[in-house]
């Protein structure tokens, strides 16, 4: 089966939703399938061997440049190729601050509106290469901000398409009117044009069925998977010494850092062990003033020396990490919708605490590898975090629990199989 992966890339950050996409190609690749991993927008970044093409659809200068200058909607195509050039669009936005949805609102209008929008010219060139040269049996959209591309792949006759859903409605939320009621109305119209959604939770299922007005069966459950080469049992944590308590998500408010570190201040007031909080993941320049505020609380209250951010971190160094850590907390301000993190501190034997909302009750009530607290309860979270500290041994046994369920079911060769046959069941129900 010949599959074309149009994926979204994430401006030079480590995303959820790349680290997913490329998972997935990969693992189909193993299984024989034939998988073009496509990158739209910028190049995909990932800490496994990256599969996508070199080649970037969308570029995110040709696309902006198209939206904010109509001289460049009708500018020749090598024009265009200089223009999405991958080593160009990584040096542009290898500084860029974090994406504000509140300055997107008209781009992301324009691109849900798709053969009718300002970057058609784009669109055009992204269906020839499917229709002419590629020529795939399925086309997979990475998110629900691509319906856009759907209809012109389906009127030049392109096969099934299908459409993963990665936490869209936190970009949507954020747009500022009117582009948010635009944009909300849009992806409900273009939701017709696919013929099927993934989600990698039941809640998410759920919660964009309503979201997007498309009926729930209409939705797939495929829980993400991870590549388990080096991950694996951690060498003997401590008792007796420091227990070190972990963060591995995007700095940012979102995440949820803060409450963490909130929650440590109560934690050094109460009958605890003597611990440390450890964070790790991307910065993005715009976030940055949000970390420097919580060093600067830090370097003030009762954690003083006992708070360490180590940057972002490649493969191994993550595993290493997480490793390392005796309970790992990410207790995000919105609802999750995929998770990842979660199972890699599981992958490793890591128990959890989590804010009791989003993707995140439903992990926990699968694979008992943690703790649930109230969402943005940092007393909570600190009393949960304060349980597993002073009973090692059923933490460890927590994180037992979630590295068996990861190596059983939330592992790419599962996620792949399930994502084989869903293509396998559309491509039946299309008449030859």
């Amino acid at each position: 089966m010949r599959i074309a992966y149009l994926a979204a890339g994430a401006a030079g950050m480590y995303c959820g939703s790349c680290l997913h996409d490329n998972t997935l190609a990969a693992a189909l690749l193993k299984l024989g399938e034939d998988v073009i991993l496509a990158p739209i927008y910028t190049p995909i970044r990932t800490d496994e061997v990256d599969v996508s093409e070199p080649r970037v659809f969308y570029g995110g200068i040709n696309a902006y440049l198209q939206q904010k200058f109509p001289l460049f909607r009708h500018t020749p195509r090598w024009l265009d190729g200089w223009l999405d050039h991958p080593a160009l669009l990584r040096m542009a936005t290898r500084n860029a601050a974090s994406v504000d949805p509140a300055k997107l609102g008209d781009m992301t209008v324009s691109m849900l509106r798709g053969e009718q929008g300002n970057q058609r010219k784009e669109l055009e060139k992204l269906v020839d290469w499917l229709v002419n040269d590629v020529k795939p049996d399925v086309v997979h959209l990475s998110n629900s901000m691509m319906l856009g591309l759907a209809r012109l792949i389906r009127e030049r006759g392109g096969p099934p398409l299908v459409c993963s859903l990665s936490g869209e409605d936190i970009f949507l939320e954020k747009l500022t009117p009117p582009y948010y009621e635009q944009a909300r109305q849009l992806i409900r119209e273009r939701a017709a044009d696919v013929d099927a959604f993934v989600a990698l939770n039941g809640y998410y299922a759920d919660f964009m069925a309503e979201y997007m007005a498309t009926p729930r069966e209409k939705i797939s459950v495929i829980p993400h998977g991870l590549d388990l080469a080096g991950h694996g049992d951690p060498h003997a944590r401590q008792t007796d010494a420091l227990r070190r308590i972990g963060f591995l998500a995007r700095i940012c408010h979102d995440k949820g850092l803060h409450l963490l570190v909130e929650a440590g201040e109560r934690l050094s007031r109460a009958d605890a062990p003597p611990f440390e909080i450890h964070a790790a993941g991307y910065l993005g320049a715009g976030d940055r003033k949000y970390l420097a505020d919580i060093e600067r609380r830090v370097a003030r209250g009762p954690l003083a020396g006992r708070f360490t951010y180590h940057g972002e971190l490649d493969r191994a160094a993550k595993i290493e990490f997480l490793q390392s850590l005796n309970v790992m907390a990410v207790p995000t301000v919105y609802r999750e919708s995929k998770g990842l993190p979660v199972l890699e501190a599981w992958a490793n034997a890591t128990p959890v605490v989590l804010p009791e909302h989003g993707a995140f009750p439903e992990l926990i009530a699968d694979a008992g590898g943690g703790l649930l607290h109230r969402p943005l309860d940092a007393d909570h979270l600190a009393q949960q975090i304060a349980v597993l500290l002073n009973a090692p041994d059923h933490a460890r046994e927590l994180g037992r629990r979630g590295q068996r369920a990861v190596a059983d079911r939330y592992h790419s060769v599962a996620m792949a199989k399930q994502t084989i046959e869903l293509y396998h069941r559309l491509l039946a129900a299309v008449p030859h």
